[in-house]
């Protein structure tokens, strides 16, 4: 009886291995090497730079002073963002599906200027609209508020660059939705609000989570317009994208990538989290 080596054995880890290799067509490697190159090698050398450091001196930099102040201004100020968006995004979509009015298609299309204007641009353009002597910021000027260059600077960059993300997520689906099902609940008596809270509403809610997730994740990351619109000052208005770039301008290469490697965790986290939203989404509409 002979018995033959893990090598040989076509039911070997080995074996399993070249057969799975064998299978790969020419799209497919070509995709796992482009997304290889563009996306894992990337991530995997940050991760190697940032485990240069110790435990202790990682844990050390993540919780420092300045990073838990860019962190809170990062992160709430987006959230806070993403649920304004949430709001007034869903309602123009609602008034894009719904309604017909002149000049409707430049106004669908002026939603998408933030995809298409250069972050840096739409900075300049903000600093200069919200400052003390610009259009809007000179009328709360004497009002003792400052939008430019402060926090609520931030927050409105941040509002103007995920705004079409919360639109163009709930639009598909308020243009899928079927009309009758709102006129069969009006002849039964129902207001025009009770017909939006109890028909309305509950489909389009997993759309509006979805679109609040990806705006907030936009806002995260987002430093070319907050870094012009914003003063950076630490424990002011500093973001943690700004605050990677200043570490980076020092040569603190380890600093930056620990902030970093912080700013993945959560990131992938978000991204899991959205993952879940569409897939209940789905679910939902299934």
């Amino acid at each position: 009886m002979t018995v033959s080596s893990p090598a040989t054995n076509p039911q070997s880890p080995i074996e399993k291995i070249k057969r799975a290799i064998g299978k790969i067509t020419l799209p497919w490697g070509i995709t796992l090497g482009y997304l290889s190159l563009m996306l894992l090698l990337p991530v995997a050398a940050m991760l190697l730079k940032a485990s240069t450091a110790n435990p202790a001196e990682f844990w050390k930099i993540a919780t420092s002073p300045i990073a838990l102040s860019a962190y809170d201004v990062t992160f709430v100020t987006a959230l806070i963002a993403a649920l304004i968006n949430g709001v007034f995004g869903t309602l123009i979509a609602w008034v894009l599906v719904r309604y017909d009015f002149p000049l409707k298609r430049i106004v669908d299309a002026i939603v998408d200027l933030p995809f298409a204007l250069p972050t840096s641009v739409a900075g300049l353009t903000l600093a200069t609209v919200y400052s003390d002597n610009g259009w809007i910021g000179s009328l709360f000027a004497p009002l003792g508020i400052k939008i430019s260059f402060t926090r609520l600077g931030v927050g409105i960059a941040m509002i103007f660059i995920s705004l079409p993300f919360i639109v163009r997520t709930v639009q598909p689906v308020l243009k899928e939705m079927e009309k009758d099902i709102e006129e069969a609940a009006w002849c039964l008596g129902a207001s025009q609000f009770q017909t939006f809270w109890r028909v309305v509403f509950p489909p389009l809610f997993p759309s509006i989570l979805t679109g609040v997730a990806l705006g907030f994740s936009r806002a995260v990351g987002e430093y070319g317009s907050t870094v012009v619109v914003a003063s950076n000052i630490p424990f002011n208005d500093l973001i943690a994208p700004v605050l990677i770039f200043q570490r980076l301008e020092q040569y603190d290469y380890a600093g930056a990538t620990v902030i970093g490697t912080v700013m993945l965790a959560i990131s992938l986290t978000m991204l899991f989290a959205i993952n879940l939203l569409q897939a209940w989404r789905r679910r939902y509409e299934g």
